[in-house]
């Protein structure tokens, strides 16, 4: 789903789910769940330019991983 530029405040510029945003619902921003997690820079270099720094994504697209952050593990060894 791609959502409008005009979807409301508490809407994901990413999937269009509501973001969880505190300032959005009128919380203390403090509050928010965006202040304790790392948000992924893969998901807001993929926003639109005209959607970035004007609404908060989800916590779920947040955390998709950036490709650049993900290894893929060797074989694992025992030390003797």
């Amino acid at each position: 789903m791609n959502p409008s530029p005009s979807s409301p405040p508490n809407a994901c510029p990413a999937c269009g789910q509501p973001n969880e945003c505190a300032m959005a619902s009128g919380a203390d921003p403090q509050d928010c769940w965006c202040l304790q997690v790392t948000v992924s820079r893969a998901a807001l270099s993929r926003l639109p330019e005209q959607e970035r720094g004007q609404r908060c994504i989800c916590p779920v697209c947040a955390r998709t991983p950036d490709p650049a952050d993900m290894t893929t593990p060797g074989p694992q060894t025992a030390h003797l």
